[in-house]
């Protein structure tokens, strides 16, 4: 008979159902002995469908618990009573969710599979108030427009607003919690149009931390290894947390949630309590392990690097006593020469004093030198750029970034380019504009680029080598020592990029 959570259908980036095959994959996660655990106590702080619960449910009914309790109905009344629990993140998710743990919204009527004591029975939604200063909640980071009267859903979630557990379960002591939180607040969500969006995925696991059971499981965007809005204190702490037994990770969202659109894709983790150690980590990719899973600390970077033929490859670029700096300390800020996206000039230099030839996201227009607010000295040197934003769609290989761009002297650029690299000649900025090229470099772009925006701490990881002569993809193999699984691993991701013809010396 097919599973009607497999149909649930996503309704924003916020709120994403979690499938049944996912559910179950992430609670496999957890030791065997779980299951035959009767003094459990289970939670879903932020249930959108019941599916975790459900999965758990079957699982200590038919299988763990059996041993302990061999009357069915016994069995059943003590998982539904005293081992399960939950909250709705909404209060229709909290319908949904009741109506597929206890099969009715009325968890204390004749249609539940156990008579619950209230209606909600261990599973209710809370409703909670954001903390609102300045127009945003000091706790999750909300902005105030979504706070539209006591009617209205609003966003704030009991278990990050201090309202969950409920009174008659403050004293309760959780042992594993699971579940697939709210990823964003803000652009979507039921915020203003052109509000920002805020993660809020990272409240969760922090509190659920904060509680210390025994396991925590739970799935999120990937987007915390390298970048994301106000996640550099959560990525320090994540990184830096020892108990992260084993991490599973999917650089394409669809193979967790297919229609989802989750920049970075997604990953699911198991804390456990008493793990103190390096982790367990697993990339997938359509079905398939998409290179050898590998037990490697997670505070290796400053950022996490998902990919361990990625984390081999950086080792080989930085081992110790490679004499080269990072390029990104060349690296312009946002705003190259302070001039915004939608700044267009004059169409013609003829009737500038001293034009210099702007290029923007229109094509080259012209600005008064004396207008330009800052980086004069840039103004007059040959300059190669990258648009500042861009994204792939699809599957592998990616481009990773867009063409390089080479600007001669009396030029600048708009803040929808950043500035790579200066020079003093032409014969370096195109060597240089190739070396951007090469897919060795995107591969270490990508390793730190989540989303579609580059700045200047995308190429930590990329070598600042002289362009006194020509790179090759075949050069950069061999010049860090790149098996030949290593050199297929960066051309399977990495799509092929044309290059501006060398210039001869």
């Amino acid at each position: 008979m097919p599973d009607i959570l497999e149909c649930l259908a996503q309704l924003s980036n916020d709120e994403v159902p979690t499938p049944p095959k996912l559910a179950n994959a992430m609670l496999d996660l957890l030791p065997a002995e779980v299951w035959g655990r009767h003094d459990y106590r289970w939670c879903d702080p932020c249930s959108k469908s019941g599916v975790f619960l459900r999965e758990i449910v079957k699982r200590l009914l038919f299988e763990g618990l059996v041993d302990w309790e061999p009357d069915f109905e016994k069995r059943r009344e003590h998982i539904f009573r005293n081992m399960v629990f939950g909250s709705g993140i909404t209060e229709m998710t909290g319908i949904i969710s009741r109506r597929t743990l206890y099969y009715s919204r009325h968890a204390a009527s004749e249609y539940s599979v156990v008579r619950m004591a209230s209606d909600d029975g261990n599973l209710p939604f809370v409703r909670a108030e954001h903390e609102f200063k300045k127009g945003r909640c000091t706790i999750c980071g909300a902005p105030e427009d979504l706070e539209r009267g006591p009617d209205r859903e609003n966003y704030a979630y009991a278990f990050i607003h201090g309202a969950y557990p409920t009174e008659e379960m403050r004293e309760m002591k959780f042992d594993v919690i699971v579940g697939n939180p709210p990823y964003q607040l803000g652009a979507s969500g039921g915020a203003a149009p052109g509000s920002f969006a805020m993660p809020v995925y990272q409240r969760f696991v922090e509190q659920a931390i904060e509680m210390d059971p025994r396991f925590i499981a739970m799935i999120t965007p990937s987007r915390w290894f390298a970048g994301g809005r106000g996640l550099d204190d959560y990525r320090a702490r994540m990184l830096g947390d020892s108990r992260i037994r084993e991490l599973v990770d999917f650089p394409d969202c669809n193979d967790c949630f297919p229609g989802a659109d989750i920049s970075g894709g997604v990953s699911y983790f198991l804390w456990d309590r008493e793990h103190d150690g390096e982790c367990r980590i697993t990339t997938k990719l359509h079905g398939k392990e998409l290179d050898e899973p590998e037990v490697r600390a997670l505070d290796e970077h400053d950022t996490f690097v998902r990919y361990n033929t990625g984390a081999d490859i950086v080792r080989k670029v930085w081992a110790e006593g490679a004499r080269q700096d990072a390029l990104s300390e060349k690296v312009s800020p946002i705003q190259p020469f302070s001039i915004r996206t939608h700044f267009k000039g004059a169409e013609s230099p003829d009737e500038l004093k001293d034009p210099v030839a702007l290029r923007g996201r229109s094509g080259i227009t012209y600005v008064e030198r004396s207008e330009i607010p800052r980086n004069h000295e840039w103004i007059d040197q040959w300059k190669v750029l990258l648009g500042r934003a861009f994204g792939d769609r699809g599957g592998f290989p990616y481009k990773i970034t867009s063409d390089p761009i080479v600007l001669g002297p009396g030029t600048a650029c708009t803040e929808t380019y950043l500035v790579i690299n200066r020079f003093a000649t032409e014969q370096e900025a195109r060597r240089f504009a190739a070396y951007l090229a090469t897919r060795f470099v995107r591969f270490l772009i990508s390793l730190r680029k989540y989303t579609q925006d580059i700045y200047n701490e995308r190429f930590a990881f990329v070598p600042d080598l002289p362009m006194d002569r020509d790179w090759t993809d075949a050069d950069l193999y061999d010049r860090y020592g790149l098996t030949s699984d290593e050199v297929a691993f960066i051309e399977f991701q990495v799509k092929e990029m044309s290059v501006p013809e060398p210039v001869e010396a």
